[in-house]
């Protein structure tokens, strides 16, 4: 994988790049404003802004699209390579075939974006009174453009790009001068695109390449691929994602980290091992934030205090890198919202669900750092209730938002979004104003412009998925891989150690934002089949994936760890193995235990 959160690489500021920051950080904030004011208003019982929901639905659109064009910018497109591992003299030839590949994907993806915004046109859709519904889909076309001109640009020198730039020109080869439906011109397109998967070829564009050809193979408008995209802005849940995620920067940007770090220090430093159980707690904690905030801020943090303390530096590492995806079950973290999109599943159902598993995924990799402390005999130091009062006093405001975020979520209080939008309204209070550590205009490059590109990648990579599973239920795939399940597996048991080998296997090999889009809709009916209650199975699914985040291929913790801390990919492999075992463990029990699931969802009367 390319690391999900990198240091955007220098760019030279052009009225393009100003445009694309600008709009981005004014996106962000109105999906803010928005909620907050629909919550302000009702309170009130006066007016607020008409059609709001429908508003932060298309802004989320356009937050998605212009941080996809942002993180292809700067060369942070989501991506499986194995080009790090080829040889030095052929990557230059590498860099050539994938952004040709890049460039075709893109060039075919702008042009059916057109078309549909055509059609909208026509149609004479409006969002509200005077406002066509055509403007907002306008970025779709205008991103993916950008996002192939960049394509061009970034495959070497001008020799390269002149190359490159002939996948500018496939939507007219494959659109007018060969007929759809050429096996042999499929076939070939079909070895290309596996081979430029392999190489570093986004996946975005690897979805939605495999999309394009099946629906130009089968004669079907490729335009349903922009269309299914289009069609995801529709989830009321899908604007929590920027929301959150935005919330979370400006948290860590702001300070909250070393405020946090003090109050767990100043509460368990002086049980054994306790400094590692901090490690634990504030990694999974900021989760929800994303795991590469959390390696890449808090790790900065956490290591050298934890080498000072005895714990040896490939242990200290290790530990930081496995809890970097620990709080995957929260109700806030992406994975979560995206499943509970895609499969219906309520969000308060999952959440409550994944408390005792949550607990016991946290538990197995704390007591291996308690267990090494004791081992090295790290040092403790001794509970001062002076020092423990004062560092929750200076940290009660930010103490105060995750209490907040959940009383919003499930107080009956708003919306998902709208508990969203406040989480971050008030984030950007405290961190701005109260602690004074936040300065939008310093920092904006930091915050709404690396959120926005982080969120670009993942919602991306969601919408061109949706085109390539639209085609797989429309062939009947799951209902034939269900068929041949149910003749062949007729246990309980099997299905489900066969689930875990099965998922093992997507988290090597996919992305979970991928593969939440391609693998559930196979997962929920056969899950319905065996009698596994909804709320199990997505427990399952989320905690196999947060495997896959500590194991390669895809591992992207792994990644985001050895450019963090200078470390070969080895070195983090090993390091990481004993947490990774006892993960393991734990999924198992998850799997094989449903009251773990099932026994919060009685008690909170669910």
């Amino acid at each position: 994988m390319t690391p999900e959160l990198l240091p955007a690489s220098p760019a030279r500021r052009t009225w393009l790049t100003v445009a694309e920051d600008s709009l981005s950080v004014v996106a962000l904030m109105l999906m803010v404003l928005l909620p907050v004011s629909e919550m302000a208003t009702r309170t009130l019982h006066i007016r607020g802004v008409p059609a709001s929901p429908a508003l932060v639905q298309q802004l989320t659109l356009w937050v998605g699209l212009l941080g996809a064009a942002l993180a292809s910018r700067s060369g942070r497109l989501l991506a499986l390579s194995a080009s790090t591992f080829l040889p030095e003299r052929i990557r230059p030839w590498v860099s050539v075939f994938t952004g040709f590949i890049l460039a075709a994907v893109s060039a075919c993806l702008t042009w059916a974006s057109w078309v549909f915004v055509e059609s909208e046109r026509q149609a004479g859709s409006t969002l509200l009174p005077g406002l066509p519904k055509w403007w907002f889909i306008l970025i779709m076309p205008a991103a993916f453009g950008a996002i192939a001109a960049r394509a061009v640009w970034h495959a070497g020198g001008w020799q390269a790009r002149v190359v490159a730039a002939f996948g500018l020109v496939v939507p007219a080869v494959m659109g007018y001068w060969i007929p759809a439906g050429q096996g042999d011109v499929f076939w070939l397109g079909t070895a290309l695109m596996f081979t430029a998967a392999l190489l570093g070829l986004p996946i975005f564009a690897v979805f939605g390449g495999f999309a394009l050809l099946l629906f130009w193979n089968a004669s079907t408008p490729v335009a349903l691929v922009p269309v299914e995209m289009y069609r995801l802005v529709a989830s009321p849940l899908l604007p929590s994602i920027p929301l959150f995620t935005l919330a979370g920067y400006f948290m860590v940007q702001g300070g909250a980290t070393k405020r946090l770090l003090r109050v767990f220090t100043a509460l368990f430093s002086w049980m054994p091992g306790g400094l590692a159980l901090v490690t634990v707690l504030i990694c999974a904690m900021f989760t929800w934030a994303g795991s590469g905030l959390t390696i890449l801020s808090i790790g900065g943090l956490l290591v050298p205090v934890l080498v000072q303390t005895r714990y040896p530096e490939k242990f200290s590492i290790g530990l930081v890198t496995s809890s970097g995806s620990l709080g995957l079950l929260f109700p806030t973290s992406v994975p979560t919202i995206l499943y509970c999109v895609y499969s219906q599943t309520p969000i308060d159902q999952l959440f409550i669900g994944g408390l005792l598993p949550l607990l016991l995924m946290i538990s197995s990799v704390a007591a291996i750092g308690v267990y090494k402390g004791l081992k090295c005999n790290a040092v403790r130091d001794p509970f001062h209730a002076r020092e423990a009062a004062g560092a929750l006093w200076e940290a009660k405001w930010e103490l105060l938002i995750p209490a907040m975020m959940i009383v919003g979520i499930f107080g009956g209080f708003g919306t998902l979004t709208e508990a969203a939008a406040l989480t971050a309204f008030c984030a950007l209070i405290v961190e701005g104003f109260v602690y004074r550590g936040l300065n939008l205009r310093r920092d904006y490059d930091q915050v709404f412009v690396e959120c926005a590109t982080i969120v670009g990648g993942v919602l991306l990579i969601m919408g061109v998925a949706l085109g390539f599973t639209n085609y797989l239920v429309n062939a009947e795939i799951p209902a034939h891989i269900i068929e041949w399940v149910q003749a062949n597996i007729h246990s309980k048991i099997l299905f489900l150690l066969v689930l875990n080998i099965a998922l093992l296997v997507v988290g090597a090999l996919m992305d979970v934002f991928a593969a939440i889009l391609v693998v559930v809709p196979l997962l929920k009916p056969l899950g319905a089949l065996y009698g596994i209650h909804p709320v199990q199975m997505g427990i399952i699914f989320i905690a196999n994936l947060e495997l896959g985040y500590l194991h390669p291929p895809v591992g992207i913790n792994l990644f985001l760890a050895a450019y963090r801390f200078k470390k070969p990919m080895t070195y983090l492999m090993l390091a990481t193995l004993p947490f990774l075992g006892v993960l393991f463990v734990s999924v198992l029990l998850i799997t094989y235990i449903p009251w773990l699931t099932e026994a919060p969802l009685r008690w909170f009367g669910k």
